[in-house]
């Protein structure tokens, strides 16, 4: 079984230019260089295809106490790396953005620890569903109109939602890129497989790993960091060290 990984979060009004540079690495962000694939989509014609001039929209006229953007933050099987990659990558937006603006980028970085791959897909989303009326910046953003449509914003798919639902909607999308990433690795001929649930719900005793971040990753002795790396593999396999 594969490690899975899945995160959601969001960003408030100033935020998204500055996050949309980081995840397409532009400007100094660029010296990571672990940059594999990149691309946008449904980006409304007044942006000329650019997906910043559409996050500093967003930014602009967004209202303040608003999320001005979603990120999706999945991690990606490393043997799919390559060729098959960008497939399942334009599957994932496909299913969990559906029609509304985004962009993507995949970043491949070392492991702090072991210095194996760690790669992974950002896609930042508006939350602002298209209708087919073409609206200028200012009014894309603004508030809904239901009575006339066309003299408000788009409508926001996350309007509305009791946290019931927005709790069952955050599991189907995690089974929904559990289930896109098993198909891909099927039809590519690896045996390994994802799997969304909760280790309790797996059946699984041991604890979740706890994420060291590479600030204390880089405080640790040789030592210290063979250790862990035991540990972790004993945990996960039930071997006693």
């Amino acid at each position: 079984m594969a490690s899975f990984s899945f995160q959601i979060k969001s960003g408030g009004k100033g935020a998204a230019l500055g996050h949309s540079r980081y995840v397409a690495r532009q400007g100094y962000h660029g010296v990571r260089n672990d940059l594999v694939l990149s691309g946008y989509g449904n980006l409304p014609a007044w942006t000329g295809g650019n997906p910043e001039v559409f996050w500093a929209a967003a930014d602009r006229y967004e209202r303040a106490n608003g999320a001005v953007y979603r990120e999706l933050v999945i991690a990606l099987p490393n043997v799919l790396a390559g060729d098959p990659l960008r497939p399942l990558v334009e599957d994932l937006v496909h299913e969990l953005v559906g029609s509304r603006p985004y962009q993507y980028a995949v970043h491949a970085p070392s492991s702090s620890l072991q210095g194996e791959q760690n790669l992974h897909v950002h896609v930042m989303y508006s939350d602002r569903m298209p209708d087919g009326i073409e609206r200028p910046a200012e009014r894309m953003f603004s508030r809904f109109n239901p009575r006339s449509p066309a003299q408000g914003g788009c409508r926001k798919a996350s309007g509305g939602r009791s946290p019931m639902q927005v709790r069952d909607d955050l599991i189907a999308m995690r089974k929904r890129a559990a289930d896109l990433q098993n198909t891909h690795l099927a039809r590519h001929g690896h045996a390994v497989r994802v799997d969304h649930r909760s280790l309790r719900d797996q059946g699984v005793s041991r604890a979740p790993e706890r994420h060291l971040g590479p600030g204390l990753i880089r405080r640790m002795s040789a030592r210290q960091k063979g250790e862990y790396i035991l540990a972790r593999v004993g945990a996960r396999f039930g071997t006693p060290l």
